[in-house]
């Protein structure tokens, strides 16, 4: 059900048009609206949710920047920016200025969508009493989301020195409606952004029930992020419990062939969470950056040698590239107006599988096979055996280009390149603007 967010939106504002159409003549004209007006009905606060959706679904958030973001920042040569937006050059190149137009438009649109979320929250008791939970959940989860990749990108990672005194990144939960000097907020802490996403994703799940709609809000898209926030904290029974639940609650099952997970954009039985791309809403800037001009890309992310020597004979995924003016690609991405995923069922069982191999426990399958299961449909050769590394390789190969690159970097402290884990410019740096507007802000190590 590939419903349209800005059809919506466009809906909601004619409806609230044409019943008042009488006496909107006599209207003065305002630069704002009063809350109690702007958020009066059961109606508003719906409205308001989908524009809490289309903010996530921008390309400078999950429609794009959160991904390549990851991907670029943790690159270990395995792709080349070539292209001529000095923005994302800085982020592959790890040489992130505190101006970056791309990364403070990402921070800007993270607490936009985080700030609608909040109206919705706070307008709870507008909302019709059969509708109250499941509005809940849904804002929730994109405060919960939202939040787990802002302290992902702009912190030190979970583990790397004391996440009660690391500086997170500003929480507010509470609607923002006029700025003055009283809103400036300071950076909280690693350790309370973690617990800020744990609690609002926890009470997602329990909330929201399964829909068939992946690009909305459901309790096991809240299971899917529950289970990847639990792995980048080293929280490994519960990381495989999150996962565990998704698997065994049959929903959703893996595409027959790789290529299908990712070139059938209506295709929803792998997808846990996605972002929804029309020709009319939504964008799609994994296509811009990582496919071709004959895809209606740019081209700028090219795939590597390096990369492409990591799949063994037989796999299709590493044939899952195509070529244009002597450069590779990943065919993840071609359609330009198809939908970006944000959580499939195959990160599930590998994070099912590294969690069991690491607790040595079997919960759900044993993680040879959850691995194989993962293998057999690339086309791979069945492994015998299995070990951590295997695991983890098989990870890389899977959810390659998906945006984990840096994080995976992070949690398993390896090195990007020539820069450990821990290095600070593998950090991004506050806004420059934010630093200059809000004196509560403290910028990062090395900025």
């Amino acid at each position: 059900m590939n419903k349209n967010i800005k059809n919506w939106l466009f809906v909601g504002a004619s409806v609230a048009f044409l019943t008042a159409c009488d006496s909107r003549l006599d209207v003065k004209p305002t630069q704002s609206i009063e809350e109690s007006s702007a958020l009066a009905t059961s109606q508003d606060v719906g409205v308001t949710l989908i524009g809490a959706y289309d903010g996530l679904s921008s390309v400078n958030l999950y429609g794009g920047a959160v991904q390549y973001s990851g991907d670029l920042l943790g690159d270990d040569a395995e792709v080349r920016f070539a292209g001529t937006f000095s923005t994302l050059d800085e982020l592959w190149r790890k040489v992130i200025t505190t101006t970056n137009g791309q990364t403070q438009a990402s921070w800007l649109q993270a607490y936009n969508t985080i700030n609608r979320a909040n109206n919705v929250l706070a307008s709870l008791d507008k909302v019709e009493a059969g509708k109250k939970a499941k509005v809940e959940g849904e804002a929730r989860f994109i405060r919960g989301l939202v939040y787990f990749d802002l302290v992902r990108l702009w912190a030190k990672a979970w583990g790397d020195g004391d996440n009660a005194t690391n500086l997170g990144v500003p929480l507010v939960t509470t609607p923002t409606r006029t700025v003055s000097e009283s809103d400036s907020r300071p950076r909280a802490t690693v350790a309370a952004v973690y617990t800020q996403v744990l609690e609002d994703l926890t009470k997602a799940e329990t909330l929201l029930g399964n829909i068939s709609d992946a690009g909305f809000a459901s309790k096991s898209s809240a299971q899917a992020i529950l289970a990847r926030v639990y792995l980048q904290q080293g929280n490994y029974a519960a990381a495989r419990d999150a996962a565990n639940k998704i698997i065994t609650g049959n929903q959703f099952a893996l595409t027959p062939t790789f290529a299908e997970a990712f070139e059938d954009a209506s295709n929803e039985s792998e997808m846990i969470f996605k972002v929804i791309v029309t020709d009319q809403d939504g964008g799609n800037d994994l296509n811009t950056f990582y496919a071709p001009s004959t895809y209606q890309g740019r081209g700028d992310i090219r795939i590597q040698a390096k990369h492409l020597a990591l799949y063994a004979a037989g796999d299709s995924r590493g044939t899952f590239f195509v070529r244009a003016s002597n450069n590779n690609f990943t065919a993840k991405f071609l359609d330009q107006y198809g939908d970006v995923p944000v959580a499939r069922l195959a990160e599930m069982y590998l994070i099912r599988a590294e969690s069991n191999q690491r607790l040595n426990t079997v919960i759900g399958a044993t993680p040879l096979a959850d691995i194989n299961r993962i293998r057999a449909r690339a086309g791979a050769k069945a492994l015998t055996t299995v070990d951590l590394n295997a695991i983890l390789v098989e990870r890389k190969l899977e959810l390659a280009f998906e945006g984990q690159q840096v994080h995976d970097a992070k949690r398993l402290k390896r090195s990007v390149g020539t820069l450990v884990f821990s290095d600070n410019k593998l950090v991004v740096p506050i806004p420059q603007r934010e630093i200059d507007t809000n004196k509560a802000l403290v910028q990062n190590p090395g900025y």
